[in-house]
């Protein structure tokens, strides 16, 4: 091959590997952490360790023990800006904000504002250009028929959803307190489909109380799963108590594995509740501890 047949071809090769995507490196997860793991820490703080450690992504669930992130200084009309430029500078995106918005309540005035509050975060994660806002239930109220419940829930949603539409934001239901069978979660989801609303699978929060295997869970639930929670706990009379990922009981791995290998390429996201629970790991040590186990299992 002579020299001018070489550099044709090999500039040819090279606009190939571009453009194809056959000829493209394998994407690796994206991984973002909760800041109910740093609840002191202030924003400048948050960015500025996810961005030390790989991060791609934070999800909000509130700032320095503060959960009405749409009353926080950092969001207000004034300070969205700088907010917004400190992320892209640290090459991070909003990965999901946590609202409180609780959807199994029946009381009218306490429903409203439950729905109220969803509302006002869909309204935030607008502005932000942030794909979600998580919901849930807590509990299954004992004076409440299960299925007068699930019914609330489901009717909640939907409505949150319908209030989304056209802002670039999906309302999700996560897999927690009472709301941890699959079949539940299921009919919940089915009931309120929509292009607005979907699930955030927290993997803990149901093996611990159902031992479900998560490829069962997954089959069932894969079409609606959009952000996840992973955590790792070991099990103490029944109750969990959370240690570093990888460490624990939790088939967390696992659960990693099959969304990769499913196709998933939403956010990883790292949720170390260390808000509710002072006594685990502080944040320097669990969130870097998260980031180097799935880099090093990816790698």
């Amino acid at each position: 091959m002579n020299r001018r047949i070489f550099l044709h071809t090999a500039t040819t090769l090279g606009a190939a590997f571009v453009a194809t995507p056959s000829f493209s490196f394998e994407k690796w997860p994206d991984l973002s952490f909760s800041t109910l793991g740093c609840p002191d820490w202030t924003l400048d703080q948050i960015v500025e360790f996810a961005a030390s450690r790989n991060y791609k992504g934070i999800e909000v669930r509130g700032i320095q023990r503060e959960l009405n992130l749409p009353g926080r200084k950092e969001f207000s009309k004034g300070n969205r800006p700088a907010t917004l430029r400190l992320m892209k500078d640290n090459n991070l995106k909003f990965a999901c904000l946590g609202s409180s918005a609780a959807l199994h309540f029946s009381a009218p005035a306490v429903r409203t504002k439950n729905i109220d509050e969803g509302k006002r975060f869909i309204d935030l994660a607008h502005q932000l250009t942030c794909p979600y806002v998580r919901v849930f239930p807590n509990l299954f109220p004992k004076e409440q028929e299960k299925i007068k419940t699930i019914n609330l829930i489901s009717d909640g949603l939907l409505t949150l959803g319908r209030y989304a539409k056209g802002s670039g934001v999906k309302v999700l239901i996560e897999s927690h307190g009472d709301l941890v069978k699959s079949e539940d979660i299921l009919w919940i989801l089915k009931n309120a489909e929509h292009e607005n609303t979907g699930l955030v699978w927290d993997v803990a929060n149901m093996w611990t109380q159902t031992k479900e295997p998560p490829a069962q869970v997954y089959e069932k639930l894969k079409k609606y799963i959009n952000h996840t929670h992973l955590k790792d706990a070991r099990l103490n009379n029944r109750e969990p108590h959370y240690v570093l990922l990888g460490t624990g009981e939790v088939p967390i791995i696992e659960a990693v594995d099959i969304l990769w290998k499913g196709g998933y390429r939403g956010f990883y996201s790292f949720e170390w509740e260390k808000l509710w629970h002072p006594e685990i790991e502080d944040p320097e040590v669990a969130l870097a501890h998260y980031a180097e186990v799935m880099t090093k299992h990816f790698r």
